[in-house]
């Protein structure tokens, strides 16, 4: 009877190690294929995107490269079943001035492209893009006071919409130089134009290499409060943002 009970204790162990580890299989199978979860730690793209939001991206949107890997091992080059982003996509990349760092930006300048800032507005290959002045997106100062923000309706060449917010009048990159966008790369900028590193500034992150895109924001599965933590489950009822919860990316 002990040996029986023994035998019957090791084999529950076995199964629920099996079981674990199958379930860390498919999980990996899944983030490295299918869908990967980020969340937002910066306000680079509000509102778009706020500050403790957390969303799923897809991996297979545009094909796979190294960057689809976690850790990003050196296997091979380039990208595999590859399809190019469409101009307005909230895209995960690869920083190609920073290994280690994953940023989120919307695609602006497709390869060939000239990117432009004329006094905060989007010019594309010589033209200003279409923007609407729309109700202020109310923001927070460092002390925590609520402040209103200007924000625009942007229309891309496209047909793309999406808002943007407006900061500082005449801020340092609301006027920039002439950047074309080199074969196989992309020009990535932050909706929140004043308050973005991105393409704009080539010594942080420039233009970003199609290799370097591990793929497409589609949804935000959880939102909570800044500064709040999504751990502590007891102050969900007042610090989850519902309205956002299954929100999609645009």
């Amino acid at each position: 009877m002990n040996v029986s009970t023994e035998t019957t204790k090791k084999g529950g162990i076995g199964e629920a190690l099996r079981v674990l580890v199958q379930a860390l299989l498919i999980a990996l199978v899944i983030r490295t294929v299918l869908f990967q979860p980020f969340n937002i730690p910066s306000g680079s793209m509000k509102e778009t995107l706020l500050i403790g939001d957390y969303l799923f991206v897809s991996k297979f949107s545009y094909g796979y490269s190294r960057f689809s890997i976690p850790f990003s091992p050196k296997l091979f080059s380039g990208r595999i079943f590859a399809s190019e982003p469409q101009r307005g996509d909230v895209a995960v990349f690869r920083n190609p001035k920073q290994d280690d760092a994953d940023f989120i930006k919307r695609v602006i300048g497709l390869p060939g492209d000239r990117i432009q800032m004329v006094d905060g507005v989007l010019h594309i290959n010589g033209e200003p893009v279409k923007r609407e002045r729309i109700d202020d997106f109310l923001g927070e100062d460092a002390e925590g006071r609520r402040v209103p923000v200007a924000r625009y309706r942007e229309t891309l060449p496209n047909g793309v919409t999406h808002t943007t917010l407006d900061m500082v009048e005449n801020g340092f990159y609301d006027n920039t130089k002439v950047y074309v966008v080199p074969a196989g790369h992309y020009f990535m900028m932050g909706d929140n134009r004043d308050n973005s590193t991105d393409s704009r500034v080539e010594s942080a992150v420039g233009p970003v290499p199609f290799e370097n895109l591990i793929g497409r924001a589609e949804v935000i599965f959880f939102s909570i409060e800044e500064g709040k933590s999504a751990w502590a489950i007891w102050e969900w009822p007042w610090s989850v943002r519902w309205s956002r919860v299954f929100k999609l990316v645009r």
